[in-house]
């Protein structure tokens, strides 16, 4: 991807990346003389938080101690599984293509791979927990739209904020796809759900093996 000094781009991967900042500059553009991007700017960045992995790993971590319901283990631990993995697999894509992000105005703050663009991991995220709870764990129908309006949003205001091009966000939902269907192939059982918590927490739950 697009990067620093030493590195050599193969011309036709230039050209592609070329064509996709400037597809993303002219969206953004024609996107801001239709919204009040000034107003939702606060919209974004709490959208931003909402799909942060450090929040939704602690706030996962934290709802299995909290509630400690035997019959949200498996679920909780799967998506914590899968929550892990996206942001390893993210760091790891970033790390490798170091693509710049379209604006490096908060550069400054920017730590390790996450100065760089390629993939977006909040596009991922919101992908993974979409694919989770509509085919690992279905949630009722009465949620579907707002999760799916929230993906959108989330995916939306990554572009909008100028934090991804546009090929950046098509591949993190691909990527969050990926996800979530290779946690539905390692998928863990209750047992072994209850069995994990059980060893983490250092106490016996009911239905673990001990």
């Amino acid at each position: 991807m697009e990067t620093s000094d030493k590195r050599q781009i193969p011309t036709q991967l230039r050209k592609v990346l070329a064509v996709d900042a400037y597809l993303t500059d002219e969206f953004v553009k024609l996107t801001e003389k239709i919204l009040p991007l000034k107003q939702l700017k606060v919209h974004y960045k709490l959208l931003e938080i909402s799909c942060h992995g450090i929040p939704w790993l602690a706030v996962s971590l934290v709802l299995i101690w909290i509630l400690n319901i035997e019959a949200l283990y498996q679920m909780q631990v799967n998506l914590l599984i899968g929550l892990i993995f996206d942001i390893i697999l993210v760091a790891v894509l970033k790390a490798i293509t170091r693509r710049r992000r379209p604006t490096a105005d908060d550069a400054q703050f920017a730590i390790g791979p996450d100065k760089y663009s390629f993939p977006s991991g909040h596009a991922s995220r919101a992908a993974f927990i979409v694919y989770f709870f509509f085919h690992l764990w279905p949630i009722s129908l009465l949620y579907i739209p707002p999760l799916l309006a929230w993906s959108f949003s989330v995916c939306m205001s990554r572009l909008l904020m100028r934090r991804h091009h546009i090929l950046d966000v098509l591949v993190g939902i691909l990527l969050g796809i990926f996800e979530g269907l290779f946690i539905g192939y390692i998928y863990l059982e209750q047992e072994t759900c209850i069995s994990l918590i059980s060893w983490i927490t250092d106490e016996k739950v009911y239905g673990a093996e001990v």
